[in-house]
């Protein structure tokens, strides 16, 4: 699994409780597997269809530096499927896992589009190859 993002645990991210909310941290996960399937799939209409379990395993406290890992499980027709982890960064504890984050590709009328991607690719490696 591969880590993308960092976010720093601040004040307005903690729960009564003084520990990182669970809504913050779902909000993270859901705005970074969108951004994403933007890069995967070469669009910016990629909508989360669905997110199965969210297993809350440990939390943070202000402060603390989390980071957000994605891994690509499936490409379906119109589909990326991907598994997360947010963990933290300091310790490597994992805080949340989610097994299925399920997006779709859309097309300009908000309606399923095939993306014709078969696997993992690196904006890098699309540049290198448009400079052939």
């Amino acid at each position: 699994m591969r880590f993308h993002t960092r976010k720093w645990v601040k004040p307005e991210d903690l729960n009564a409780n003084g520990t990182l909310f669970a809504g913050k941290v779902l909000a993270w996960l859901d705005e970074q597997a969108v951004i994403y399937g933007i890069i995967q799939l070469e669009n910016k209409r990629v909508v989360t269809k669905y997110m199965s379990e969210v297993n809350f395993m440990s939390t943070a406290v202000q402060g603390d530096i989390i980071e957000i890992g994605i891994e690509v499980v499936n490409f379906g027709k119109s589909s990326l499927t991907l598994n997360c982890e947010i963990r933290n960064k300091m310790n490597h504890e994992t805080i949340v896992t989610v097994d299925n984050v399920i997006l779709v590709n859309l097309d300009e009328y908000g309606k399923p589009k095939p993306h014709g991607k078969t696997k993992v690719e690196y904006v890098k490696d699309r540049l290198d190859k448009q400079e052939v």
